[in-house]
């Protein structure tokens, strides 16, 4: 029996998950610091705050990282995880304004 190395685009396949998990966690980290301090706030004002800290590299006061390029896309899908987790809610008769 002859094991052969493992193939190189399974690493990559690992690394580019990695990469996604550790996106989708400052997303979800954004979205949750921005509604701490705002209470509430409409859908698309979120999105567009979180793309934008995204884009200066800013996760809140004092804290950097590098910043990196997301999608409203990407916004979204972790707004609807956080609201599956019972992190957020919409607010009754006005389902656009998301409250933390």
């Amino acid at each position: 029996l002859r094991l052969l190395p493992q193939q190189r685009y399974l690493w990559m396949e690992r690394a580019e998950v990695s990469a996604l998990e550790r996106k989708r966690n400052v997303l979800c980290c954004l979205i949750t610091r921005i509604l701490k301090v705002e209470k509430q706030l409409h859908v698309d004002n979120l999105v567009f705050r979180v793309i934008d800290a995204c884009q200066k590299g800013e996760l809140g006061p004092g804290v950097q990282f590098l910043s990196f390029c997301c999608h409203s896309v990407d916004v979204l899908s972790c707004i609807l995880h956080l609201l599956n987790q019972g992190y957020l809610r919409r607010q009754e008769g006005r389902p656009h304004v998301l409250e933390y």
